[in-house]
């Protein structure tokens, strides 16, 4: 009997046979595509991790964007754009991604997790965030891959947004993509002050979430655990004020619920900030 061990190396043979699972950083609005120097490390990182992810037939994307009371799917079959975003140049209100959707992978997702007693509904008129199409022109800039969005719950809830993901786990046998997009640093004010403080509270909190989700040491209730409690580090609520842009992270732990790789470790608008592929 295989032991819940993040170890285990019969578990990383399994999970080379599962699609991928990746939590990114999306950058502030729509600056990755805009040509700001302050996200070109975090560009490259995403037209270069692609090599890593296989030919996914569809992609799910969790965006920080995006909360319900309940968890929400995009189920149309041309999802529009949402530019939720203020102040910035006219091109960045054109920027066209005519991704299709796909309503079969949607109903799929809601049974899933309506199977596990968590309470859903599918949403065939809401576009795609800047969460979701601001990576992924970047990533597969040709649109040729299905996509749909799943929102987040606004309870922001650690542990029900990890047995969200723990309902979903079936997918990873059906070659989707799921990107959890979000930030693992996302203090707004702090992104343009360069004191000690903040480089220092930024620092801490990065090496504790790359150890939290990559440490051998660790077992899946070990790291679930971590996760569950990551208010409680002295450093997390000045890095996340507001949890949105973290739990996209805590669905993808729960697809996976084992060690993840570390794919990036740079910095986006002079922060450290990270990425976790399964």
């Amino acid at each position: 009997m295989m032991k819940n061990d993040l170890t285990s190396t019969s578990c990383d043979k399994l999970n080379d046979k599962l699609s991928r699972v990746i939590f990114i950083p999306h950058g502030g609005g729509p600056l990755p595509l805009l040509g700001d120097k302050g996200h070109q490390e975090m560009v490259s990182f995403l037209k270069n991790i692609t090599s890593r992810l296989g030919t996914p037939s569809a992609i799910l994307v969790i965006s920080a964007h995006w909360e319900e009371e309940q968890v929400t799917i995009t189920s149309g079959k041309s999802p529009a754009l949402i530019y939720d975003y203020a102040g910035f140049s006219a091109e960045s209100y054109n920027i066209k991604y005519p991704v299709l959707g796909d309503p079969e992978l949607a109903n799929e997702v809601y049974n899933l997790l309506k199977d596990r007693g968590i309470e859903a509904k599918l949403d065939n008129k809401r576009g795609f965030d800047h969460g979701v199409f601001v990576p992924l022109k970047i990533m597969y800039p040709d649109a040729d891959i299905p996509c749909i969005q799943l929102s987040l719950v606004n309870n922001l809830d650690a542990k029900a947004h990890i047995e969200i993901g723990k309902a979903l786990s079936k997918l990873r046998s059906k070659n989707v993509l799921i990107i959890g997009s979000g930030f693992s640093f996302h203090n707004m004010k702090a992104f343009f002050d360069t004191t000690n403080t903040v480089d220092n509270n930024n620092k801490t909190f990065e090496q504790w979430l790359i150890d939290t989700c990559t440490n051998s040491d660790f077992s899946a209730n070990d790291s679930q655990g971590k996760l569950e409690k990551w208010a409680d580090l002295p450093s997390a609520r000045f890095c996340h004020p507001r949890e949105e842009h973290l739990l996209p992270l805590h669905v993808c732990y729960g697809l996976c619920q084992s060690k993840a790789e570390l794919v990036f470790n740079g910095e986006v608008l002079g922060k450290k900030t990270s990425a976790f592929l399964w």
